[in-house]
């Protein structure tokens, strides 16, 4: 197995769900998966670029992520947002666009032990 794979899908996961009725995509870090519906911050799949730019400008953040909730019945799929092939993730796509990664970002990285 690749050191990337992951078994399952998990809080912190940078996820793209789709959603049904009416149809929606969105990406984000899950919070949570329960039986009556998932929580994540997102925003819709749509803005991510603009996102992106505003970030990299450093302007005054108009678009952001949002914690928000969709319940079960809504979800039509959710997957990890990873590389494909040659097809870069949304999440390495900022990376490579911001310098440091969606996690460092918002603060999820794990933070380095000092070495004595």
């Amino acid at each position: 197995m690749s050191s990337g794979y992951r078994e399952a899908i998990a809080p912190g996961s940078i996820i793209i769900l789709y959603l049904a009725q009416p149809s929606e995509k969105y990406w984000g870090i899950l919070e949570s998966l329960t039986p009556i519906g998932v929580t994540l911050r997102a925003l819709n799949l749509s803005s991510f670029d603009d996102w992106v730019r505003s970030v990299l400008n450093d302007t005054e953040p108009t678009i952001g992520l949002a914690t928000v909730f969709f319940p079960l019945t809504r979800v039509e799929r959710l997957f990890l947002d990873e590389q494909i092939g040659q097809v870069e993730s949304m999440a390495q796509s900022f990376e490579r666009r911001i310098g440091r990664s969606v996690e460092e970002y918002f603060g999820l990285a794990p933070s380095e032990e000092p070495t004595n």
